[in-house]
């Protein structure tokens, strides 16, 4: 940007030394007076501040300028993310890398996942004889039994197995779902 470069309206003009009042009164005197002349200092001075506010416009067109993208600029000093860009080469390198690394670690947490799913499936087989084992006898005690003639010990017998049974069915219950979720899961992750 090329500044102008003008002398000042002052400087055309010799410097005088200081100067009495136009109006040696009261301005009220003289404001009905239309023929009252004004002095050449006032010229000048109002020309001095034409000068001054000329130069305070370019000063402050200057500082514009210079201050225009300091929102932009601060906006991205103060970013913290990087870029990197990288080539596929090395992204497939980084790859088989990471690969060979978890690998094992996934046919590893997958044999157990088998093993734990065994344990649970012969966990099952247990529960589903011991559920059959308990139909079957209370099956025979009710048919051979008379109720009319039950004492009590055998009343409370019967009544411990029909609880035990309910909670065996619910445990059946509770296995089952927990081999469907490690059937569903074993089958998700091959």
């Amino acid at each position: 940007m090329e500044k102008a470069t003008r002398m000042s309206r002052l400087s055309v003009y010799p410097r005088y030394a200081p100067r009495e009042s136009v109006w040696a009164g009261s301005a009220e005197l003289h404001k009905s007076d239309s023929n009252a002349v004004c002095s050449p200092f006032l010229r000048e001075c109002v020309m001095a501040m034409e000068d001054c506010c000329d130069e305070a416009y370019e000063a402050q067109n200057i500082l514009r300028q210079g201050t225009q993208d300091l929102p932009r600029i601060t906006k991205v000093l103060t970013s913290e993310r990087v870029f990197l860009l990288v080539d596929e080469e090395t992204v497939r390198k980084y790859k088989t890398d990471l690969t060979d690394e978890i690998e094992p670690q996934v046919h590893e947490l997958l044999s157990r996942a088998e093993k734990g799913l065994k344990i649970l499936q012969k966990r099952e087989a247990m529960l589903q004889s011991k559920v059959k084992s308990v139909q079957q006898t209370q099956q025979t005690t009710r048919s051979g039994l008379n109720t009319v003639g039950m004492n009590k010990l055998e009343a409370r017998r019967i009544q411990m197995l029909a609880r035990q049974r309910e909670r065996l069915e619910e445990e059946l219950a509770a296995l089952q779902a927990e081999v469907d979720a490690m059937e569903l899961s074993a089958i998700k992750k091959k």
